[in-house]
Formats: structure tokens, sequence, C-alpha cells
């Protein structure tokens, strides 16, 4: 019997103890994050406000709320921070209550998580993989006619990095509104799309009030230990049941500025996707033309890789990698994905030849 344990994509920790290996010598290709680290000019900040510590936030968080509103270009009283998006979703179930919601997967298993804790039902509708993962709006349309009130979509999506594009979108918002559907989308890794306006939904906003859009800083920004979110809507008597439900103060001081500080350092955030654009299609051509596998073109930081090669399982490839210091993610435990995958996300140029030389070496070998 296997009793191999399966590994979230940040449990370095466990995958640590687990493979008697230094966490130091490990290269995290499974957790998604900006390989970059947190700014420089974001932990200077930080460490020149720590005084803000002794002062309760601003409630209201004017000037955070600002800061996004300039960044995402969508009014400030659209915005509700939160603490991570995790907070979001749970607050935004509690105050939707819906009854019957359809969740396109695979996807993050946070949804449905949370979605337990309320009375609604929950199902799947399966991205397949014969379509590379790409979303057949029409279908999901007859699907949605089935009596759902609530519709949850990771775009682009996680595992899959596939993405909902603005014509698609703008179909399959203007069929929910028509018929009484609220839907989340949830934005984490939009701005590493090739084209951010061609993906996001937030300017969908302003023209559909059963829409909320989630962002956060964990991915793009490399700051998940910040626990920083925010959530858009156009819905301002929805956002506003919602704040009544929010925890006060659930961002604390230091998280808000370092907030806002993100957002204007405008060169961290072009060296990071000149960083991701330029290895995600490296890394992408690279996968394409090995024998042993099947890639899709990636929207998020991160590569689905199926494995073809007979008689290789995503547990061989995962541990092969991770003996060799690299820790791509196993994704047998993500819902509606059969077969064998991997994924991994766009780390340094030297990391990313390492990975790519050791799954040639499995994918020929």
């Amino acid at each position: 019997m296997n009793t191999k344990p399966a590994f979230h994509g940040s449990d370095i920790e466990k995958i640590c103890e687990y493979y008697h290996l230094d966490k130091e010598d490990i290269v995290s290709f499974g957790a998604n994050v900006n390989p970059l680290g947190l700014s420089e000019k974001v932990k200077a900040a930080v460490a020149g406000h720590l005084d803000l510590l002794s002062s309760y936030p601003d409630r209201e968080y004017t000037s955070l709320r600002q800061t996004i509103s300039e960044y995402c270009h969508i009014p400030a009283e659209y915005i509700l921070p939160g603490n991570g998006s995790s907070e979001l979703i749970s607050l935004l179930i509690e105050t939707l209550a819906p009854r019957h919601t359809l969740i396109l997967g695979p996807t993050y298993s946070e949804y449905s998580r949370e979605l337990s804790f309320s009375g609604s039902t929950q199902e799947y509708y399966h991205l397949r993989e014969a379509d590379d993962f790409h979303l057949d709006v029409d279908d999901l349309c007859r699907r949605l006619e089935d009596g759902y009130d609530f519709l949850i979509l990771c775009n682009p999506n996680n595992p899959t990095s596939s993405a909902i594009l603005r014509t698609d979108m703008e179909r399959l918002l203007a069929f929910c509104h028509a018929r009484g559907i609220f839907v989340m989308i949830d934005e984490t890794y939009v701005e590493f799309a090739p084209d951010i306006n061609a993906v996001t939904a937030v300017s969908l906003t302003r023209r559909f009030p059963g829409l909320m859009v989630l962002r956060g800083v964990s991915k793009f920004f490399a700051a998940p230990g910040m626990r920083f979110g925010y959530g858009i809507t156009g819905n301002g008597e929805f956002l506003k049941k919602m704040k009544e439900k929010q925890i006060p103060w659930s961002l604390n001081s230091i998280g808000a500025f370092a907030g806002e500080e993100m957002f204007k350092d405008q060169e961290y955030i072009s060296r990071t996707r000149n960083l991701i654009l330029a290895e995600r299609e490296r890394m992408y051509q690279a996968v394409s033309h090995m024998p042993g596998y099947k890639t899709y073109e990636p929207y998020a930081n991160f590569l689905l890789v199926k494995i073809v090669k007979d008689g290789i399982t995503s547990s061989d490839v995962f541990e092969q990698c991770i003996k060799a210091g690299l820790m791509i993610r196993d994704c047998s435990s993500f819902q509606c994905l059969e077969g064998e995958f991997v994924r991994f996300c766009i780390m340094m140029p030297e990391e990313n030849s390492r990975l790519l030389s050791r799954l040639r070496q499995l994918g020929t070998g």
C-alpha cells in the first residue's frame, strides 16, 4: 500500500522532513511565488516605518484603497481589503449564502473547503484535457441552466495555467447576469498573463453587479506571509454587507502600508513581468519538444505538464526531482484532473535550466 503523503505546493518543511533533506538545498517550483522575492524598495520602506505597529490601521483603509484604485483603474469604493483571499472567499460565501454552486475545475481546493461550511451544494464543471483545458463557454452555460446561483472561477486557472479571455468572459458574465447567478473570479495569477487586459475582469465590475474579482499579493509580489488580498465589485450594497461581517482592522498597519508600497514599485513590476514572460516561453517551448510530456499554453507563472511516457507516474517524477533538490508539484491531489500530471512555476533562469535538464533525462531515459 502507498503511504506516501500528499503535499501542498508550499509544504516544503513536510517534504524535507519526509525525504530527509535540508530546506536550504531545495529550489521550490511548487509554491508559484515570484522568484525575485520581496521588492527591495518595500523592504526598506517597511523597515523605516515599524512604528506603525504602535497605532491602529485606518479602519476604512482609505489610502490603501486609493492606491489599489490607481493600480487597477477602478473606483476606490469598489474595493474591500482583507486578510488574504481566504478571508474574502469566506466573507463572500457567508454574505451571498448560495444554494447551488458550480466550481470550474480542476482548481484551488480552498473554494470547496469554504463552501463546505455553508449550506450550499457544490459541484464541479470539468475543464477537459482533450480541449487543452480551454473552456467551452456554450457548454458551461448549458450546465449553469441547472439551477445554480453561484459560479466560482480562477482566471488564469490553477493548476492548468489556462485562461478565459475577454470576449468569452463577457459572454459568460452576461449569461449569468440574465439568470441571477453571482460570479466570483479569483485573479491571483492575472498579473503574470502575457496581456493582463485580455484576461482581467476588473473593468467588468462596472457593468455586472453580480460579479466580484479577488486578487492578492502572495504570488506576483512574493508576499504570502503578509496575508493581504482585496476584493473588487461594483455592487455597493453587497460590499457593504461583506464589510459588516468582516472583523475590524482585518489587515494590520504594516500590511496596509506595505501593500501601498508594492503597487507603486513600477520597476519591480516591470522586472517581474520581463523575467516571467521570457522564461515561461523558454520553458514552454522546451517541454513542448520533450517526447515524454505534453504541456499546455500557459497564462500564469507555471506550467501544467502531462506525463505521457509509459511506466512513469507523477509521483515518480516528483520524487526524482526532489532528490535532485527541485521541488515541483505532484497534481494527483487535484479534483477533476485525471491522468499523470505535474506542475512547476517559473524560477530564475539557471534554476529553470536545471529542472528542464532533469525532466529531459526522466522523459527520455
